[in-house]
């Protein structure tokens, strides 16, 4: 036992001597490709083109083909996380929760966009059509609503989460809910009249899933408007297997931390209102990771 173990300390100790430029190039032999995976709050096909310059830059500044997949939902981005698939993702903050569910410490997130108007963080609103009767979220008793994933933040966790605050259950209060597939199928359910109202994620008149939609031609101008609106949620977070080698982990995160100086053309196309990406840590997401707990306790307590 004690050869052994003397053995593995003369193996590691080269690996210790070696600088920084030299432990980057140990990773880099470890790894063909690095991969990111997305949640699906948009389409596969404009989501790849968003993420297009990204990759271009990832590729170049950690000296490794870099790709990034789309998830057909949002569990299956924490999946692929969870079966080494990937060796990155951009998930939302109640998918991130689910990620430490399941993965526990070996996730975790690392940095999150920071928007031209300093804010970190976003909201979950309620949608309906502009030319409906309802002004506020009382008109919308016994009218239909649209979540957009089980494992959005905005789209489900946030919403039921704040309703029932407010008095409201939602199984009771609408007529009907269910799941769109994502945060664009739930507006265009409401736009083509499939639904009263749907829950989607919105930052100002500006930046948002409607705003976004409108500048891809997806919906018209003025289609939708906000009866109702969650307090902040604290921004996705990019997030990185904790099991990496610290040197990648690292280079990924001054990365991302460094686009804006770097290449700020790949991040305005992640987001045209984005100047920044800043640091993010695991504590920031306390609150969501709290709020999908108590939905996922009513959930069993209703199932028993």
């Amino acid at each position: 036992m004690r050869h052994a173990l003397g053995r593995r300390a003369t193996l590691a100790a080269p690996l210790l001597l070696l600088g920084p430029a030299a432990r980057a190039q140990a990773w880099q032999g470890q790894f063909r490709e690095l991969r990111m995976s997305l949640i699906s709050s948009e389409n596969e096909r404009d989501a790849v083109v968003r993420y297009q310059p990204f990759s271009a830059y990832m590729e170049k500044q950690l000296g490794v083909p870099f790709r990034v997949y789309r998830a057909t939902d949002y569990a299956g981005a924490v999946e692929a996380m969870r079966s080494n698939q990937v060796e990155f993702s951009r998930l939302g903050p109640a998918a991130y929760a689910l990620a430490r569910k399941v993965m526990g410490e070996r996730v975790a997130a690392i940095a999150r966009e920071r928007d031209d108007a300093g804010s970190e963080g976003y909201f979950s609103v309620i949608v309906v059509r502009a030319d409906s009767p309802a002004r506020s979220l009382a008109d919308l008793r016994g009218k239909s609503l649209a979540w957009a994933d089980p494992n959005s933040t905005s789209g489900f966790a946030f919403p039921s989460y704040f309703l029932r605050k407010e008095g409201i259950e939602p199984e009771r209060f609408f007529s009907r809910t269910g799941f769109a597939g994502n945060h664009e199928m739930g507006v265009l359910a409401v736009v083509n009249g499939s639904y009263d109202a749907a829950a989607t994620f919105w930052n100002n008149e500006r930046r948002g899933n409607v705003p976004r939609m409108v500048e891809k031609g997806m919906v018209p101008a003025g289609a939708a408007r906000n009866v109702w609106q969650s307090p902040l949620i604290p921004n996705s977070p990019f997030v990185t297997r904790t099991d990496l080698p610290a040197a990648l982990q690292e280079a990924f995160r001054d990365a991302l931390l460094a686009m804006h100086e770097r290449d700020p053309a790949a991040l305005r196309a992640l987001s045209s209102s984005t100047p920044q990406i800043a640091p993010a840590t695991h504590a920031d997401y306390l609150d969501v990771i709290a709020v999908t707990e108590e939905n996922e306790a009513r959930r069993r307590q209703r199932r028993s």
